[in-house]
């Protein structure tokens, strides 16, 4: 009986251990990053390659600092993203700014995918992508994304030179 239960202990071991360790290795992706000139405006492009939605991102700059102006973009790979100091303009709206509590990085959504369709002619309007557009009073050198998947916090640091 106690060869049962330990038995029955060393798999449920193995399976959270395993579980974690997909989920660790597998967390959202960065890719694009760009900045406008005086670096107080920039783009961080995010996605998900796990199997579920990563919902709950929370975004700093520099030293810990709120920013002063931040929303997501939500474009398609065709279009990409626009770098801008201003969210409501004309042009602004054509790249689905939204406020980051609303949005949700649905799965299949990562950089390097959409990266390789690029590369491969395949891109379509289809394609989401989604970019973190923040905006500061001063220049932008550190973006911090934090994010919870699976019950697992994540924090992505991104430099600006």
């Amino acid at each position: 009986m106690k060869k049962k239960i330990w038995f029955s202990v060393l798999i449920l071991v193995i399976v959270i251990g395993g579980l974690y360790s997909l989920v660790k290795f597998n967390p959202p992706e960065i890719g694009t990053l760009a900045s406008s000139e005086d670096k107080k405006s920039v783009v961080v492009g995010i996605g998900n390659k796990g199997f579920l939605e990563v919902k709950n991102l929370d975004v700093s700059v520099n030293n810990n600092e709120k920013p002063s102006k931040l929303k997501v973009q939500k474009s398609d790979a065709v279009q990409g993203f626009i770098i801008t100091d201003d969210f409501e303009n004309q042009e602004s709206e054509k790249y689905g700014f939204k406020n980051i509590g609303d949005i949700v990085l649905k799965k299949g959504t990562a950089p390097s995918s959409y990266f390789n369709k690029l590369d491969d002619g395949t891109a379509t309007k289809d394609d989401e992508i989604y970019g973190v557009s923040v905006i500061h009073h001063e220049a932008i050198f550190k973006v911090d994304i934090r994010y919870s998947y699976l019950g697992i916090s994540f924090n992505e640091t991104v430099f600006f030179n």
